[in-house]
Order: structure tokens, then sequence, then C-alpha cells
């Protein structure tokens, strides 16, 4: 079979041949019909990721780990953990039985691999316990998850949306799809911790955090309060580290702030995961919830792996 094949760590896959994949006790050939190729895919071949090491430590080796495909019946699901050295980027793999769950009919399958990223904004309702009319600030909303967080939280009834990014076109769009307020964080630290000042109005609710580092440091050194107060509880949800893997956390950003720290992953098991997942693709099915993708074929993958212009699309390969 063709498939993208990772012949060292910090490489980039090349489009050719490998052994077709045979199923073992209770696993399952799967027909690949859709990869999104997302950050942290590329973090795992380059070796940067905690959890890469699961899907190198056998070289060479397909990349990706989820995707969506078809069963030997032809039944259209959505599909993770296949057995190394066998990802999804390929034109069959093999996974255990049970870990792939059907795809509602009427999604195209490029759109529904992408479904899954929405769920980290579904995070705000798992993690943080967001109610409607609630506020939330998305720190990173100009990329694909970011967007569709934006979408998630207008949809969930956020009373107000505040959205951040580094490029004004692109925050437009992203005002577009439901934020109130856009923050471009590509300023000065004082004129972007005053900007985070002046949006938050009554305070900030929730933030789904896609950036970390700088902005989030300056963001939380912003919602100190200057004087002995009891200030409004921010329940902060990291999500990833675009902007940076560390950042300087003082103590009086906790200890007098109201602010509350935990990962994107909080709440989540099997059955909430099931009912963000089903919500998810509820929407999509409706119209309510859009994302954009760019297509290309699995023999394209040595020229669309590096590519970093898609602004706020998500590369789909179709084998």
């Amino acid at each position: 079979m063709k498939a993208a094949v990772l012949h060292e760590i910090g490489g980039v896959p090349r489009y050719e041949d490998f052994p077709d994949p045979v199923a073992g006790d209770d696993e399952v050939i799967i027909e690949v019909k859709a990869v999104a190729v997302e950050h942290v895919d590329r973090r795992i071949a380059a070796g940067t990721h905690y959890a890469g090491r699961q899907y190198t430590a056998q070289l060479p080796a397909i990349p990706a780990f989820d995707g969506v495909g078809a069963l030997p019946d032809g039944t259209l699901v959505g599909f993770g953990n296949p057995r190394p050295p066998y990802g999804a980027l390929a034109e069959r793999t093999v996974v255990p039985e049970g870990a792939y769950l059907p795809i509602a009919e009427g999604i195209d399958p490029a759109v529904a691999t992408v479904l899954g990223t929405a769920v980290t904004g579904m995070a705000i309702r798992t993690a943080a316990g967001f109610v409607a009319g609630e506020t939330v600030l998305v720190q990173g909303a100009t990329g694909v998850a970011g967007r569709l967080a934006v979408q998630v939280a207008r949809l969930l009834g956020a009373g107000r949306i505040v959205a951040t990014g580094r490029d004004d076109e692109q925050l437009r769009a992203v005002r577009a799809l439901g934020a109130d307020t856009v923050l471009n964080t590509a300023v000065p630290d004082d004129a972007l911790a005053q900007a985070y000042l002046e949006a938050k109005e009554d305070g900030y609710d929730v933030v789904l955090d896609y950036l970390w580092g700088r902005p989030t440091e300056i963001l939380l050194r912003s919602l100190v309060p200057r004087t002995f107060a009891f200030p409004k509880p921010t329940r902060l949800i990291q999500v990833g580290e675009a902007a940076g893997e560390a950042l300087v956390l003082a103590a009086e950003s906790l200890r007098t702030s109201g602010v509350e720290i935990c990962g994107a992953a909080r709440g989540l098991g099997p059955r909430a995961m099931q009912e963000a997942y089903g919500q998810v693709v509820a929407w999509a099915r409706t119209g309510e919830l859009t994302v954009d993708v760019t297509k290309v074929p699995l023999r394209d993958i040595e020229a669309a792996w590096p590519r970093t212009d898609l602004r706020g699309s998500r590369l789909v390969v179709v084998p």
C-alpha cells in the first residue's frame, strides 16, 4: 500500500510503499478516507511531544493517530489508536476492535475528521462548568481550534466572547464567527495588559487558552486586583501552547486574583467525550458549526507537511 512514511525523528514523511497491515486478534483493518494533520502530529514526528515516543519507538513509521475510514463492511467510522508503526496517513491502517465510532450521515469525511478538534471548545463546559450568559475569553482564536471554540461558546450561549490573535484580518474573520471583542496580541506588553483590562468589563468567567507563554502571562498579571477586593472568579482552561510552553506565574496571580487553572482533560471520561462529540456533530449537521478544510492527496504529503500558510484552515489528507 501507499503511505506517508517517517524514517527519522525530525524528518518529513515521504510518500512510498509500506507493508499492508495484517489484523491480529481483536483488531480490524480500516480503509482510510481522510486524516486531519494537526500540530500534535507534527510535534510527535519532530520528537518534541511528551507522548510521542509510543508512536515513534519503531521506525520507519506512519504518522497520525486518528482519522475517518471504512470498516470491512463499508461502515464509515472515526477511528483512533492504530497499532504502531501503522498510523493514519496511509491507504489502510489497523486498530483495536471498538477503537472507532460511526460517522453521522451527511457529513463530508474531511470535515468529520476535524470535528474532534471542536471538543476542546466544549472544555468550557466539561472542564469549567460554563453556564449560559457567562463571558468567555478565547486565547488564540485565529487557528482552527480557536475558531471552532468561538463558535462553540456562541452556540452554548455565552453572554460575551472576547477573542485574541496576532493578525487583524484573521481577527475580523473571528468576529464574523461570533466574537464580540477581538484583541491583537502582537503589541507591546503594557498595551496588551491594558487591552485585557478594558475588554474584561465585569470579568472573564472562563478563559480557554490555546496560547500559554507571553500572552497568558500578561493576562494573568492583568487580572491581579489593585485593591483589597474579592475578585470575580476566572476559570482558566489550559489547552495548548502555541505561544510558549512555559510562563512566569507570580504568586499573587493566584492568591488574590480569583483565577483557577486546570487542564482541558478535567471532567472528561468516555461518556462526557461522547456527549461533547455528539453535540459537535449535531451542530455540524445543521450548519451551525462550520470548519474550513484544505484537502490534499496523500501523494503530496511531502509538500503539504511543512505548510504554514493555511490561516485558519485545517490540512486534511485524502488517500
